[in-house]
């Protein structure tokens, strides 16, 4: 029975990674025929990269004695709080951008 569920372990990493390398590169083929949606993905892209640059900037670096257990260092501190900002801050964009929507359709 372990042998079985080994095999159906390996055939479902399979799959996973035949199905993360099906969602990145046909779209990146598909881009090719129209560059300009290239172009919108890339500035799309730059645009979280900048938010990341600017949350990393503001978070803070700090660790405490319940991080070290984690091997968690002032870098890696500032790097999670930058994530953690950038996903806080795309949230609150994403709720901004639904409740416009929303508002805009009932004004029409």
């Amino acid at each position: 029975m372990e042998s079985f569920v080994n095999i159906v372990l390996y055939v479902s990493y399979l799959l996973v990674i035949l199905a993360a390398l099906g969602a990145i590169v046909l779209p990146l083929i598909n881009a090719l025929g129209n560059p300009k949606s290239l172009l919108k993905s890339v500035l799309g892209i730059a645009a979280i990269g900048v938010i990341f640059l600017i949350s990393w900037s503001v978070s803070g670096d700090e660790v405490t004695a319940v991080y070290t257990k984690f091997n968690i260092t002032s870098t890696s501190s500032k790097v999670i709080g930058g994530v953690l900002i950038t996903t806080y801050l795309l949230m609150g964009i994403a709720v901004l951008s639904i409740i416009y929507s929303e508002i805009r359709k009932i004004a029409n």
